[in-house]
C-alpha cells in the first residue's frame, strides 16, 4: 500500500511553457500562478490518507522557469485554517518546467 500511494499522491508535474500557460515575472518566462494553485489543490489530496483536502489554493505569482525557483502557495483547510505549500522548480527548459510542492 505505501508504495501505491507513493506513486498515485506524487506532488512533482511537468507542464509546457506554451501561450496558454506562460506569462512573465520580473522580466522571467514563468508558469502562470493559477496553472501551478489549480495543479496543487488536485495534487494535494488526491487519497483520502494523503494529505488536508484545501479549497481556494492560491499563489502569489507564477513559477519562474528558473531551476531552484520557489513560490509559496495558500490553501485553505475545511476547518478554516490555512497551510502553506512551498512550491520549486526541479528543471526548466525553453518549453517545460518540471515542478513539485511539499505537503506541509
Amino acid at each position: 500500500m505505501a508504495l501505491g500511494t507513493q506513486l498515485l499522491s506524487g506532488t512533482q508535474s511537468t507542464t509546457e511553457l506554451d501561450a496558454h500557460s506562460t506569462v512573465t515575472v520580473d522580466g522571467h518566462k514563468a508558469l502562470s500562478a493559477d496553472i501551478v494553485a489549480g495543479r496543487a489543490h488536485s495534487r494535494y489530496h488526491p487519497l483520502p490518507w494523503v494529505g488536508d483536502k484545501l479549497s481556494g489554493v492560491t499563489c502569489p505569482m507564477g513559477l519562474n522557469a528558473v531551476a531552484d525557483a520557489t513560490v509559496s502557495c495558500t490553501g485553505r483547510k475545511s476547518d478554516g485554517s490555512t497551510v502553506d505549500i512551498p512550491v520549486r522548480v526541479v528543471k526548466a527548459s525553453a518549453d517545460s518546467l518540471t515542478w513539485k510542492f511539499d505537503r506541509l
